[in-house]
């Protein structure tokens, strides 16, 4: 046999390894989205304000909630290489030791929320019965965030160790359930009164606490677990600090990426309700479109880890371009869908005529956002299979921050605003000034981040193919 032949058939073996893993990731992460998507849709047939507590409200506590989610996602590759070099009793210390950092951090978390004014000075003159119910909203979910924490660890742990159907299943479960709560809190149903958005903030915190307990009962009770022997133990300093030291840049490059959109959600709150719902519109597709690169980067980098910790670099590399092969398709498809179902997609999300036309002018250029999205969420998680976190985040506040977010304010709303007037006319007619052009200049900042991501992660492939050995972390 060529050694040709034999690559192909290496590469091919590798996609269908990732595939196998990715799929039940890519629908716990759809039903995880699904909870945006429910709220959202649901927020926009209650009313416009609503819809804009729900933009407004849910931007924050998503920038929080994944800021601390990317910490306690150091997890998966360090579980991962512990999983692949057969250290078993090990990955169960570590899961603990994960739990006690995302209790934690939901402390910190919970501060952060508990203080919206802070966060709307961004947005000019809201209403106040929005800012209202923006704060309740978050008050109900500071109750949700420890439970959501610490089932992240229990999603880290499953991810890493080849196992993501367990948390698939309670994600599945929780969809359903989060329908029905959000039908009697938000729209006052079986004797409870009627909430609007902030009913959506008490099912999420319901439902979360719930799925805690599903999972921590999965992984005690399904013998697969019982090598790992997964227990809290106490907060061991070396740990945390092992934990920290990857989780802070990691929840940094998570806090980059999701801060962009939280941002622009309150700097579109300028220019009016409607705005504001039509992007929160274009957020959710553009979030729900990101879970597919997603689930394939995780499963990638998760293979790739265990190939690490058993010193297999070659393989290493295989998993690598076979999971940018995946994406690099997947992207095309899901951008094609986006093109051709525009219309019906606009009418599942909203009734409002005024919303829906600000809507259907901004995802002209979702199509687009999404392929290079897609390509530098790949790059980013098979760096951090390499435990390779401090770089790509600098190169991702150059390219996401500098370019995209700071260049968006800057021509959109700053002093350079109405710069992009014509080229957004002709890609985009009929979007509003500064949300079409924070989007604009958001997927330049994405295209940029992955041309840097992807000359980063060929640096550290050289350097392994080179010495024989893993990179030393950075």
């Amino acid at each position: 046999m060529s050694p040709a032949h034999t690559e192909t058939t290496s590469l091919s073996a590798h996609v269908r390894a990732i595939l196998q893993q990715a799929w039940p990731v890519l629908i716990s992460s759809w039903a995880s989205i699904a909870f945006g998507v429910i709220d959202t849709a649901m927020a926009g047939h209650a009313s416009a304000a609503d819809l804009q507590i729900m933009a407004l409200g849910a931007s924050i506590y998503i920038t929080v909630f994944v800021g601390m989610m990317g910490v306690v996602h150091a997890l998966i590759p360090i579980i991962g290489q512990l999983f692949g070099g057969a250290r078993y009793e090990d990955v169960g210390h570590a899961w603990g030791q994960g739990v006690w950092l995302a209790l934690g951090l939901s402390v910190v978390g919970a501060a952060a929320m508990l203080f919206p004014d802070i966060w709307l000075s961004l947005s000019g003159e809201v209403d106040p019965a929005v800012r209202h119910g923006i704060t309740w909203y978050l008050r109900a979910l500071v109750l949700a965030l420890p439970a959501m924490l610490v089932f992240r660890t229990i999603y880290a742990l499953g991810t890493a160790v080849s196992r993501p159907k367990t948390v698939m299943v309670i994600n599945l479960a929780s969809v359903m359930f989060k329908v029905l709560f959000n039908w009697v809190f938000m729209f006052g149903k079986l004797g409870v009164p009627a909430m609007g958005a902030v009913g959506a903030g008490v099912s999420t915190a319901i439902v979360g606490w719930l799925m805690l307990a599903a999972g921590l009962w999965a992984i005690n009770h399904d013998a697969y677990y019982l090598r790992f022997r997964p227990r809290l133990g106490w907060p061991n300093w070396t740990s945390q600090k092992e934990l920290l030291r990857l989780g802070l840049p990691m929840g940094g490059s998570y806090l980059i990426e999701i801060a962009a959109f939280s941002v622009m959600a309150l700097l579109v709150a300028r220019e009016g309700m409607y705005a504001s719902g039509g992007h929160q519109i274009m957020a959710n597709l553009a979030a729900l479109c990101y879970m597919m690169p997603m689930a394939v980067g995780i499963a990638s980098a998760s293979l790739t880890a265990q190939a690490i910790g058993a010193r297999d670099l070659a393989r290493a590399r295989r998993m690598g371009r076979a999971g940018i092969l995946i994406v690099a398709a997947g992207a095309s498809l899901t951008a094609a869908l986006l093109i051709a179902g525009r219309d019906p997609i606009l009418q599942w999300y909203t009734d409002d005529l005024a919303v829906a036309a600000v809507a259907a002018a901004l995802l002209q250029l979702l199509p687009w956002f999404h392929l290079c999205d897609a390509m530098q969420c790949i790059g980013s998680y098979l760096l951090r299979a390499y435990k390779v976190a401090v770089v790509p985040l600098i190169l991702q506040v150059a390219a996401l921050t500098g370019l995209g977010l700071i260049g968006g304010w800057w021509l959109g709303f700053g002093p350079a605003a109405g710069a992009l007037r014509p080229l957004l006319h002709n890609i985009a007619p009929g979007a509003p000034l500064g949300a079409g052009t924070m989007w604009l200049m958001a997927m330049l900042g994405l295209c940029l981040s992955a041309v840097l991501l992807f000359f980063w992660y060929a640096h550290v492939v050289a350097v392994h193919a080179r010495t024989g050995r893993p990179a030393t972390p950075r």
